[in-house]
């Protein structure tokens, strides 16, 4: 018989392994036409081309930008924006150098007016530098307490300012001074390292006699400062508590924790925390009593409700209680917050409001019951006598 014709192929021998491509055979399966086949193989190509090539332009972008920022030192006095001075921290090299020698504690930059029509003397915070780290790292949260030495009970308190050793501070205080008293008054400043958690650690100090000095003009002068004295914030007594606002719901919890430095002759300590509204006294808590302790720990809390639209007009007051010596109850010391507040207790408001619905800790020392009253324009109750006393 003859070949056969058309189609029809002859089979391989026996024993042979030839089989088609792998490639060809899925080409062949798949029902598309092959300009169809080629366009997409070409689309394919082109993304993966594009994607490799924004890969590596992004990785010599930041190369790069890595050399210049290790490399050049870029000042504040050569950014050119609408940013105030007292905004940001001075440059080292414009600040003028000491020429007495090398600087221990750093230096403090204020400014000194006396009014004698309202025998008031005016005192202006401008700013410090090279202040000493006492703690652990190379930076600190510094604030200023200024006070004078015929007013005791009388300070005033910068906010604290975060995580550098040359604060701009920029506040202005007055204190009233007759002008007999001018000669015997000296102006303190005390410059210490704010701490959540802990005390606060005193970072120098400046004692400044105002008769030595002529305040008929107006004075800014560089001051020295000197070394940290022995006086303790635990003498006058502080206490820790947090704050939390939640706006959505107005709650504001007050977690009274411990206290610390109180009197030794005082007993049964407790604090009471109290709301005011418009300057008028609106709500009230109070702690249970510790009983033989300078160092109580209270860790109880309280929940008021407060609109968001009223939190700009409250002021919180807590204060230590205590039975005295003369087994009379009496106030031992308060801490004022809120928006008429400054110093700390200002900062830790600002942190609540900040941070909503996250509670923040802080330690407050306590301040004059009679301070914070006439701060608050309260008038003192009237005691009555005691039938037979």
């Amino acid at each position: 018989m003859g070949r056969p014709t058309g189609p029809y192929r002859t089979p391989a021998p026996v024993g042979t392994t030839a089989e088609p491509g792998l490639i060809p055979d899925l080409i062949a399966r798949i029902p598309w036409p092959r300009w169809a086949l080629i366009t997409v193989a070409a689309a394919a190509g082109v993304l993966i081309v594009s994607c490799l090539l924004c890969v590596l332009c992004r990785c010599c972008h930041r190369h790069r930008r890595k050399k210049p920022r290790d490399k050049v030192a870029v000042g504040l006095g050569s950014a050119r924006s609408s940013i105030t001075t007292h905004l940001v921290q001075p440059e080292v090299g414009n600040v003028e150098s000491n020429p007495g020698g090398p600087q221990q504690w750093g230096r403090l930059q204020l400014s000194l007016q006396y009014d004698s029509g309202s025998q008031q003397i005016k005192v202006g915070l401008k700013q410090a530098v090279d202040l000493r780290a006492r703690g652990p790292g190379d930076t600190a949260d510094p604030y200023a307490c200024v006070s004078l030495s015929t007013q005791p009970g009388h300070r005033y308190e910068t906010k604290a300012h975060r995580g550098t050793l040359n604060p701009v501070f920029h506040e202005t205080c007055c204190f009233r001074v007759p002008p007999a008293e001018l000669p015997q008054t000296t102006l303190q400043v005390r410059l210490l390292d704010s701490r959540c958690f802990s005390q606060h650690e005193p970072l120098g100090e400046l004692s400044l006699p105002l008769g030595a000095i002529d305040l008929r003009h107006v004075l800014e002068l560089w001051h020295q400062l000197g070394p940290p004295g022995t006086t303790k914030a635990e003498q006058t007594g502080e206490l820790c508590f947090s704050l939390q606002y939640v706006p959505g719901s107005g709650r504001l919890t007050v977690v009274v924790l411990e206290a610390r430095g109180l009197s030794p002759g005082l007993a049964e300590p407790y604090v009471k925390v109290q709301l005011m509204l418009n300057q008028r006294k609106w709500k009230r808590r109070k702690t249970s009593a510790r009983k033989s302790t300078t160092t109580p720990y209270f860790n109880e809390a309280f929940t008021f409700l407060v609109p968001f639209s009223q939190i700009q007009s409250v002021d919180l007051v807590l204060a230590v209680w205590a039975r005295g010596p003369r087994l009379r109850t009496e106030p031992v010391g308060k801490v004022v917050l809120g928006t008429r507040a400054s110093g700390q207790p200002l900062q830790h408001w600002a942190d609540m409001l900040a941070h909503a619905r996250r509670p923040v800790t802080q330690w407050h020392r306590l301040q004059p019951p009679r301070e914070v009253d006439q701060a608050l324009a309260l008038q003192p109750r009237l005691h009555l006598p005691l039938p037979g006393s």
